[in-house]
């Protein structure tokens, strides 16, 4: 009942309005509604990936004098007043300098910083109230690492920095563009890039297959680069991030602000599920995933065996050697039906380690998108190139 139509408007209406981790939580339902709610619920939340109430003129113009001072107009032929994506911790805006660059310029809400601990304790408290989480887990450790990488997100310089090394990294690879910082123009509160011409995902709807499956292909491909090469890992699932460039044929990638650091132990640990899975050896994926925290003790019985029969069941269909089809769901529905049933299971205490969860959360969102693409993707080929 809670989710209806017009309680779905209702709930997107009062998120867009809402900044950090409020908006952040909004944004995250609407990457899941597509598998969990009906098509026309799902269509209600979408607006929250890629857009939000942005900041009036006024205060825009304050944010912007404090970061370059009064006289700022002097630096740009045009700078656009309305945003062309608005959505959690700050708003974009298209500008062209004198020097005649052409600018995609990223601007912080004002007080995001100062509302993020708060915003935080908000969300624990209304988790506890309505009973979303059981009553003995603890959530004190999740929503520290919560807060941190939010606090990350909101230094735009980080970001820069991000975007640098990524930059970088696929400097010479044909598939992805990342656009090039401007320093000049970047604050903690403001991060000033390439415009890079380019489409919503949401445009591949009507897209040929090949070009469907190339897209969901490279990205997981890319996510696994991140694990088992660069060290380093966008872990930010929004489809927003991902952009489409139809004539290059190219995907352009945005946002770097939840970008977390690798290391070896945790690449090692990741990589030692590969073969036990294209093996289809049950008990090495028990292991691998024990070793990575997934599993623990404190997990019963019943729902360890209920996991690693979920875990059986999707492993040989989605390694198959012709590759796994993301457009046939039943699978999918499946695993769906079966999670939810565990996740109302008030005897799971059991949070993973965080550093996982970015994994997790980043893997989901692929998962989720190669199924919005219908794509078929060979997995197999994948986790050979790595194990």
């Amino acid at each position: 009942m809670f989710l209806t139509p017009s309680n779905a408007q209702r709930l997107t209406r009062e998120l867009s309005q809402m900044r950090g981790a409020a908006m952040k939580m909004g944004q995250l339902l609407s990457l899941e509604a597509g598998d969990i709610l009906s098509p026309e619920l799902a269509a209600l939340l979408q607006p929250l990936q890629s857009q939000a109430h942005f900041m009036p003129p006024a205060q825009l113009k304050k944010v912007l004098e404090a970061a370059w001072g009064a006289d700022f107009t002097k630096h740009f032929k045009r700078f656009d007043v309305r945003p062309i994506a608005a959505a959690s911790i700050g708003q974009v805006h298209r500008a062209q300098t004198r020097d005649g660059r052409d600018l995609a310029i990223k601007i912080q809400y004002p007080g995001i910083r100062d509302s993020i601990d708060s915003d935080l304790r908000n969300l624990s408290s209304l988790m506890r109230v309505s009973g979303l989480v059981p009553k003995g887990l603890d959530l004190k450790p999740l929503l520290e690492d919560a807060g941190r990488q939010l606090h990350e997100e909101a230094d735009y310089l980080q970001e820069a920095g991000n975007l640098e090394r990524f930059g970088d990294l696929l400097d010479t690879d044909q598939h992805f563009v990342v656009p090039s910082v401007h320093m000049d123009l970047s604050t903690p509160d403001i991060l000033a890039m390439d415009f890079i011409p380019s489409q919503s995902l949401d445009t591949l709807d009507t897209a040929d297959q090949a070009t469907r499956d190339h897209v969901a292909y490279q990205l997981i491909a890319l996510m696994m680069r991140e694990v088992f090469e660069f060290g380093r890992i966008q872990s930010d699932p929004n489809f927003a991030n991902f952009r489409w460039q139809p004539d290059a044929e190219k995907i352009v990638l945005l946002d770097f602000g939840a970008t977390h650091v690798i290391d070896t132990d945790l690449s090692a640990r990741s990589r030692a599920i590969l073969q036990p899975a294209l093996d289809d050896d049950h008990a090495g994926i028990e292991r691998a995933l024990t070793d990575l925290g997934l599993l623990s003790a404190t997990i019963p019985e019943k729902t360890r065996v209920e996991i690693l029969d979920m875990v059986a069941t999707a492993n040989g269909p989605m390694l198959e050697a012709a590759g796994f089809d993301f457009g046939d769901t039943s699978l999918v529905a499946d695993l769906r039906d079966r999670g939810m049933a565990l996740g109302r299971d008030r005897s799971i205490q059991h949070i993973p380690p965080t550093d996982v969860l970015y994994l997790q959360r980043k893997a989901a969102g692929l998962f989720l998108l190669a199924t919005r693409l219908r794509a078929k993707v060979n997995l197999r080929e994948l986790f050979l190139r790595h194990a």
